[in-house]
């Protein structure tokens, strides 16, 4: 199920969550966004058109899609729904401090968030007395999010996300976390991106699935255009417009996502470890790495050695 914003750029800039509440009569085609989303049936119900293929909701259903996930809707007449858009980078960041004992770090979080919630799309069913209950905080999220929540009301919404989440999720089906030493380490965080809450263009999603398909490869904006059919110009905007950054930093952060892991789960040498990310340059990986990271790759795998021997 998509809801739209009648009109986009007014809410389009980062935001960390963001509520709304529509009404839609008719077919939506199926979209992706760059945001995880939890869309509340409030009246009505609808086919969903999604990953999980058809499904029907109704009052008291909650759908839950993570990020790029596509979903389309087609209600039975019309269907009413709050639509909480969450950005991603800010639930890996409240993942990190719930698992604070596990994870090494937000490139670790960000692991361990794919790995318990791996079902990109699920419908949970609260039931309607369980839901009714959400409504006076939803519709308070909406009001506090229509002219932009301001940096005095952001702890209320976020209580009152952080109260929603206390009742749903439970019902979110998630996979047994690992627990191992290599989970029990600490360095600096990650730096999170700032994103919109807006569609994604097609060639922008086909894009990243070929830089996390292949992240090795020796990939220039020229090639990635002409895999997606569009100019390097073109996809620099469609790619900026829907991910925040270039599609060359993009694949930079996914390098260093991925050594990270390397670096805390192996005893790989860091310069082959380096070269299966792609990178060929240890000077230049090392570069790469700390501004992403904000240590070099030896420092970071010293200190998530002496944190697991600790």
């Amino acid at each position: 199920m998509t809801f739209r914003p009648r009109h986009e750029d007014e809410w389009a800039e980062f935001h960390p969550v963001h509520a709304r509440t529509r009404s839609v009569r008719s077919t939506l085609r199926p979209v992706a966004y760059d945001c995880v989303k939890l869309i509340f049936v409030r009246a009505g119900s609808a086919i969903l058109l999604s990953e999980f293929g058809e499904q029907s909701v109704t009052v008291g259903d909650v759908v839950t899609l993570g990020a790029n996930t596509l979903c389309g809707s087609e209600p039975d007449g019309f269907i009413t729904a709050t639509t909480l858009y969450l950005n991603r980078d800010y639930l890996v960041d409240q993942v990190f401090w719930q698992h604070a004992e596990l994870l090494a770090d937000r490139l670790h979080a960000q692991d361990f968030m794919d790995e318990l919630y791996t079902e990109p799309a699920q419908i949970l069913h609260l039931g309607e007395e369980r839901a009714g209950m959400l409504m006076p905080w939803l519709d308070e999220m909406v009001s506090l999010s229509i002219d932009g929540a301001s940096p005095a009301r952001f702890y209320r919404l976020q209580a009152l996300l952080f109260a929603v989440f206390d009742v749903v999720t439970p019902y979110v089906r998630t996979t047994p976390a690992r627990r191992s030493p290599t989970q029990r380490k600490a360095t600096r965080p990650g730096l999170p991106l700032h994103r919109r809450f807006a569609p994604l263009r097609a060639e922008a999603r086909a894009a990243v699935e070929l830089l996390r398909d292949a992240p090795a490869e020796r990939w220039s904006l020229h090639e990635l255009a002409v895999a997606v059919h569009l100019s390097p110009s073109q996809l620099g905007r469609v790619f900026v417009d829907a991910y925040g950054i270039t599609p060359m930093t993009y694949l930079t952060t996914l390098r260093a996502e991925q050594l990270a892991r390397s670096l805390r789960e192996t005893n790989m040498p860091i310069e082959q470890a380096m070269r299966e990310v792609g990178w060929h340059s240890r000077g230049h990986a090392a570069r790469m790495f700390r501004q992403c990271v904000g240590v070099s790759p030896t420092r970071y795998r010293q200190l998530s050695r002496q944190k697991a021997a600790a």
